[in-house]
């Protein structure tokens, strides 16, 4: 096996990068002390380390995904997705990007030091995914991770990475939130919880985000993930769309590159 490269990934700084969809007061929000001592515990790193690595697997190997080139991931946060795709020997370079600097600049360098990430392809970059600054057709692909329920315009969103991926380049989302088919209690009392306090519901149906992507003009193809393995495999396979819903979206843009 080829020795891993450890150099350190570049942070590039970028001024104004904000579109009129995200406001400062959202960039410190997510930047708090609160905030990052509650979302980057113990129990966050060793997730990072034994848990999401495993999707990239699952999607090369049972989605048939063929990673390569150059890829944008938006909205990464600390980068974990980066970190993981950098490491296969068909990427040539990562930008890894956020709309915290913060995160970008503290907290990544940590998981890609966790994650054995090949910094040397890696590029760190303040970035907002609702007007990104990069040129058409530039991408092999664009990922994201628990990222477009977040999104003000999720439509906004998916048209500018339809923009910046070649063609017959791919957006990959994957770890949305998608309600289930089956009705709980709980899951209405917490829908009426965030209607009662004035935030927007950030969870939304399969046939949601197919519309999404249709508007986006970006033929969706939607892969039900599930990471077990032995019996449970087989369970999590019947259920998934009932009690709960696992979902990877790939989205792929007209033309041949």
């Amino acid at each position: 096996m080829a020795e891993m490269n450890t150099a350190e990934s570049r942070y590039v700084e970028q001024k104004s990068y904000l579109s009129r969809y995200t406001h400062e007061r959202m960039v410190a929000a997510r930047e708090s002390e609160d905030r990052l001592a509650g979302e980057f515990t113990e129990t966050w790193f060793r997730s990072a380390k034994e848990d999401l690595p495993k999707f990239v697997p699952f999607l090369t190997k049972r989605c048939g995904l063929r990673f390569r080139g150059r890829i944008l991931e938006i909205g990464a946060g600390a980068g974990w997705f980066s970190a993981e795709l950098s490491r296969l020997p068909n990427v040539v370079e990562v930008l890894t990007t956020d709309y915290s600097p913060r995160l970008l600049r503290e907290q990544a360098p940590k998981v890609f030091k966790l994650l054995q990430a090949n910094g040397a392809k890696i590029t760190r970059m303040p970035a907002d995914f609702h007007r990104l600054d990069f040129p058409d057709n530039h991408f092999d692909f664009v990922v994201c991770s628990a990222v477009l329920h977040h999104a003000a315009n999720i439509v906004q969103t998916l048209r500018q990475a339809k923009r910046v991926l070649k063609p017959g380049g791919q957006l990959v989302a994957i770890r949305e939130p998608v309600w289930p088919l089956m009705k709980l209690r709980s899951r209405a009392k917490a829908r009426a919880r965030l209607a009662a306090a004035g935030v927007a519901d950030p969870f939304y149906t399969l046939a949601d985000y197919r519309e999404f992507f249709a508007r986006a003009g970006l033929p969706l193809e939607v892969r039900r993930v599930n990471l077990s393995r032995g019996f449970k495999y087989y369970v999590n396979k019947v259920v998934n769309g009932l009690t709960h819903a696992r979902y990877a979206f790939v989205g792929t843009k007209r033309g041949k590159t």
